[in-house]
């Protein structure tokens, strides 16, 4: 019988190395003054920011105020790799006034094919209800957060790039804002000629949308006590983006091989000027030790209907991230606090079977711009914005498919039987209880097969996401100290950028390989904020 570990037994706690949360801490002298702050500027915060410029523009006693935007990136959809299909629901809510032609997507989904696959064929299968992309648009996700950024920019909001959030402020249990990530640090952590403090920047009210696996979201609702008793689990994503020799004139999505038994599938989306999207998500409650996502995809690759796309066609940019799946059971008990809001994936709202979050993020932002704005005009209480994200179709989309990931915690082909007869039923049947694990609870086997390694290679992968970060920046992934063989073997092959090794039967952790996709803070090491510009850097529009 192979050898099981549960990953969590050598995952060290979220604030061991490095604290997200300052109680009481004392300011900086250079402290910068906003009366609102959004944390990360994706669809959610860039919405919410928007949203907010909106209702103050013309208020009297309120058109002065100083809304910023803290993104990591050095610029806009720096950290925001292309390829998305997108319910433009928001975007018309946002700009009431514009056409669906003024939007900065690519097409108009035409067609959808779901294929089941098998080593060296497929079976087309009828596309689910939730799968169905009528009305919705193939985008480069990336031009998407470029053109919204722009739009809060003419609308005052001060936009900060390369400004990671390192920690949280706390005074007598209200959120005051953050304190920003130090530059110019010497591998050592110790100061360098460039090296310039964190910032201070203090808010009324600060929003939390970070994206996936936030390490503030999380330590805030861990501190706040506002976790849910069926904790967050999670996918993770690889993707590439490719010019191809003919346009594409529909959606893909495949199940099965390569995965098997794991949880997931691919896609290929079309973006215009012949160019697609395509990638492989796995959920990151995979059972056997040895499962790689990138090489994985780089399999699936040699599959005919992919093979036959690509042919003499060239890989542009490439990249991965993580997914939250909880869906509806894993939202927090609470999205608002004193001082603080959260919205977007940092609060968990995507609807996996749809394969959809952006529209919901965007949602989520606006929703909390309001509540933000009738708190500062008339001190309406923040929590008003729970009510209204539970009275939206955030909630009432997510509910429906509330147990559908939970489906697959017995396996992809039972969980396929059970997702079915929960898609006809609306959700009722049959009864599937709430998970109560953490991805990193759940065991997995210590079977390293021999992997035949094809296609790009994983150090070629992280040239091709422009990664920027320079080789004697501090670490900034967490381990424990004592990491056997084996559980380093487990790391390497769940990054897909080779940030771990074996060497001499020890963990090595090359860091400024890391492309922020924060697999291993999920199962493994712990991730934190690196200094402003590092990490890859997407272009493509």
């Amino acid at each position: 019988m192979s050898k099981q570990f549960i990953p969590m037994d050598k995952q060290p706690d979220l604030n061991k190395k490095h604290s997200f949360i300052l109680e009481n801490p004392t300011l900086s002298e250079e402290t910068v003054p906003m009366d609102v702050l959004f944390v990360g500027a994706g669809p959610a915060g860039l919405a919410g920011a928007i949203k907010l410029a909106q209702l103050v523009k013309d208020d009297e006693k309120l058109k002065d105020i100083e809304i910023g935007v803290l993104e990591k990136a050095e610029s806009l959809g720096g950290h925001t790799l292309s390829g998305a299909v997108i319910n433009p629901v928001a975007f018309k809510e946002l700009f009431p006034d514009l056409k669906e032609s003024d939007f900065p997507f690519k097409e108009k989904v035409k067609g959808e094919a779901v294929y089941m696959l098998t080593p060296k064929g497929k079976l087309r299968l009828p596309t689910p209800p939730t799968m169905k992309n009528h009305g919705n648009y193939a985008s480069s996700l990336c031009e998407v957060v470029r053109w919204m950024g722009e739009k809060a920019e003419d609308l005052g909001v001060n936009v900060f790039t390369s400004f990671p959030a390192d920690s949280l402020l706390i005074k007598d249990g209200a959120v005051i804002g953050t304190r920003t990530t130090p530059t110019g640090l010497n591998k050592d952590g110790s100061p360098g000629s460039q090296h310039v403090e964190g910032t201070d920047v203090t808010a009324k009210v600060t929003v939390l949308t970070e994206g996936t696996r936030g390490p503030l979201a999380q330590s805030y609702l861990k501190w706040a006590k506002l976790e849910s008793s069926s904790p967050q689990i999670y996918a993770l994503g690889v993707k590439e983006v490719w010019k191809i020799k003919k346009p594409l004139d529909k959606v893909i999505h495949t199940l099965g091989w390569p995965l098997g038994d794991t949880f997931g599938g691919s896609w290929i989306y079309p973006m215009g000027d012949n160019k697609i999207s395509l990638g492989l998500v796995a959920g990151l409650d995979y059972k056997k030790a040895d499962l790689d996502v990138h090489y994985e995809l780089q399999k699936l690759k040699e599959h005919p209907l992919f093979k036959e796309l690509l042919e003499g066609g060239e890989l542009l940019e490439w990249g991965a991230k993580t997914i939250p799946e909880g869906g509806y059971h894993s939202l927090p008990k609470k999205l608002s606090g004193d001082g603080i809001l959260l919205s977007g994936d940092c609060a968990g709202f995507v609807n996996v079977p749809a394969l959809k979050g952006i529209h919901y993020a965007m949602t989520g932002g606006i929703k909390a711009a309001e509540a933000i704005y009738n708190n500062l005009k008339e001190e309406a209480s923040l929590g008003l914005y729970d009510k209204s994200v539970q009275e939206s179709f955030i909630y009432k989309d997510l509910k429906k498919v509330r147990s559908f990931r939970q489906a697959f915690k017995g396996g992809f082909w039972l969980g396929t039987i059970k997702a079915a007869l929960l898609t006809i039923t609306g959700g009722a049947f049959p009864r599937v209880k709430p998970h109560t694990k953490e991805d990193s609870e759940e065991p997995k086997t210590f079977e390293f097969n021999a992997q035949k390694n094809i296609g790009l290679k994983k150090v070629d992968a992280v040239f091709q996401s422009a990664n920027k970060t320079r080789d004697d920046i501090p670490p900034h992934l967490n381990a424990e100290d004592e990491i056997s063989e084996e559980l380093a073997k487990f790391y390497e092959h769940l990054c897909p950028a080779g940030v771990y090794e074996v060497v001499d039967g020890k963990l090595k952790i090359n860091a400024p390989n890391c492309i922020d996709c924060k697999a291993t803070d999920v199962l493994g090491p712990r991730w934190q904020p690196r200094e402003g510009g590092a990490g890859p850097s997407y272009t493509l529009m």
